[in-house]
């Protein structure tokens, strides 16, 4: 029996050691992927603070980017969290123009 628990634990390590691994890369990959800003992920305060995500914004949703709302309350939600008060101006179609912008500019710490 005492061979057999032996073997089972190095079956579980062995399965976990590249379970422990997978995070590491999930962090690499979202690092990678934080180089730009995102319209479902970055927070409208960090987008209205970088100067050039905010020309982005007053360009593509003029509208929307001088609403009082949008510059204060609107801070501390996304882009796609806001799409539900404003569906016109933050069409899935609108948010990709955005995206795409967003792509273009390295995101600011």
């Amino acid at each position: 029996m005492r061979k057999f628990t032996t073997a089972f634990r190095a079956v579980l390590l062995a399965g976990l050691v590249p379970a422990m691994a997978m995070p590491v890369a999930a962090q690499e990959a979202a690092a990678t992927k934080a180089a730009h800003y995102s319209v479902a992920d970055t927070l409208v305060g960090k987008l209205l603070d970088d100067p050039a995500a905010a020309e982005v914004l007053k360009k593509l949703i003029p509208t929307v980017y001088p609403n009082d709302m949008f510059q204060s309350a609107g801070r501390s939600l996304t882009l796609k969290a806001i799409q539900q008060y404003e569906p016109v101006a933050l069409s899935d179609e609108n948010l990709a123009k955005i995206q795409a912008e967003f792509d273009k500019i390295p995101a600011k710490d």
